[in-house]
């Protein structure tokens, strides 16, 4: 009898064994496949973001119309594009009945308050820059707001001021070219110390405002000479006396287009390539007399048959 019952003890906690086993091999199996498809799903998310990282690398606009459906993000642009204030579409159209290189002015100049930009636009302007060139928003925020205040000022076009800024020092105060260019318009202070003496001496042109304030008037002054846009910029990159301004100017004018955009309330990718506009040929303004020569000349021509030579 007792061994009967040894028996039976035995064959149960052989059996309890037997179903403790089951069990754990169980759990250890059900263990495992959920890992294995907590790792797949893992891997299926990471190809899934390297795909669409890839993706938004190639085509950045997909990169704006996420982050605009984001609760998050912070609605700047309004979806109806509002009208800019004419600014003569910097000097697109020759001022030919101008006697004094100073009517360019008129093309890159504002002539009221309305024309200096909203609040709205400046926002829109200061976020874009910030995105694109990878500046602190606050500090972006004073760098436009220290342009639009100057170009209130000196009655100079805002936008042309940080169109200069980003291609001459991609909005760093502090860049120094190999030639002694200072300052986020890269201004050359030894050269133009007589308009720093006001603001401290020369050791200002790292100062954000102030090389600012002396990069705007140079280019103002630099446009007045030159007779348009184009020329200013050819004069304010140095290369005047040069047939060619590498282009400088065309860079200038292709990032003046965007921030005009941008502020205009139109979606720019802030990873778009810095694509140029194309420059159209520089023509001087010319006067009443230059007017009355050339009109003889072309008098001459036409009689003699011969084809007008066109200057590049």
């Amino acid at each position: 009898m007792l061994n009967r019952i040894t028996t039976a003890m035995r064959q149960v906690a052989n059996q309890s064994a037997r179903q403790a086993i089951a069990t754990s091999i169980a759990m250890r199996d059900s263990t495992n496949r959920l890992v294995a498809t907590a790792r797949q799903a893992m891997m299926a998310l990471g190809l899934t973001a390297i795909a669409t990282l890839a993706l938004m690398f190639f085509k950045p606009e997909i990169a704006d119309r996420i982050q605009a459906l984001s609760p998050f993000s912070e609605a700047v642009a309004s979806t109806v594009p509002q009208e800019m204030p004419e600014m003569a579409n910097l000097m697109e159209e020759a001022a030919t009945d101008a006697a004094e290189p100073e009517a360019a002015l008129k093309t890159a100049t504002t002539g009221n308050n309305a024309m200096m930009g909203t609040d709205l636009q400046q926002q829109r302007v200061t976020q874009w820059i910030s995105k694109r060139y990878r500046v602190a928003n606050d500090a972006t925020n004073m760098l436009v707001s220290a342009a639009y205040l100057t170009g209130k000022e000196i009655n100079f076009d805002p936008l042309l001021i940080l169109a200069v800024m980003a291609i001459e020092s991609r909005f760093n105060p502090f860049a120094e070219s190999p030639v002694g260019a200072q300052g986020l318009m890269q201004v050359m202070s030894k050269v133009h110390h007589d308009k720093f003496a006001d603001m401290g001496g020369t050791k200002a042109a790292l100062n954000p405002v102030a090389n600012i304030k002396v990069g705007s008037l140079i280019l103002k002054e630099y446009v007045a000479r030159g007779g348009s846009v184009e020329a200013g910029l050819k004069r304010y990159v140095g290369a005047a006396a040069m047939d060619t301004d590498a282009g400088y100017g065309a860079k200038v004018l292709g990032e003046y287009d965007r921030l005009k955009a941008v502020a205009s309330g139109k979606r720019v990718s802030a990873f778009a390539t810095m694509a140029s506009r194309i420059q159209p040929r520089i023509q001087p303004i010319p006067n009443a007399t230059s007017e009355k020569t050339a009109l003889e000349d072309r008098t001459r021509e036409k009689n003699s048959g011969s084809e007008p030579y066109t200057a590049l």
